[in-house]
């Protein structure tokens, strides 16, 4: 079983800055693809950006590409959102997820492990 913690979430105004974080509890930490999605109210949950096992290949929403950056220390069993420029449809839960398979993908139904989220929320 896979444990994922998510930090880092709070309130920023429009055009700043947080760093999401993600901590895993498994040993086998690297053989998981990672991911990273959001909830906003009244909305489905969507993706938002994933990374490969090695961190070498990444995948963004194109919502997001050019602000947001995904990485991962498999060292430290963590992956981390930088997100900047931030926008008020950015607000969201944001969760971490995991996928036992490989490859990138963005649904919602091929990662196999989920965080209980953190809350971001942009003002105007």
């Amino acid at each position: 079983q896979v444990q994922l913690v998510e930090s880092g979430g709070g309130l920023v105004q429009t055009g700043g800055s947080l760093r999401l974080s993600c901590a895993a509890s498994v040993r086998t930490f690297s053989g998981y693809t990672k991911g990273w999605f959001r909830e906003a109210p009244g909305q489905e949950r969507e993706f938002v950006a994933a990374i490969s096992r090695g961190g070498t290949s990444t995948y963004y929403a194109d919502s997001v590409k050019g602000r947001f950056t995904i990485t991962r220390d498999n060292a430290k069993n963590t992956v981390d959102l930088q997100m900047n420029n931030l926008k008020p449809e950015d607000t969201a839960v944001y969760y971490c997820a995991a996928r036992g398979a490989y490859g990138l993908r963005h649904g919602v139904g091929e990662y196999d492990y989920w965080g209980q989220g953190t809350q971001v929320t942009v003002s105007s």
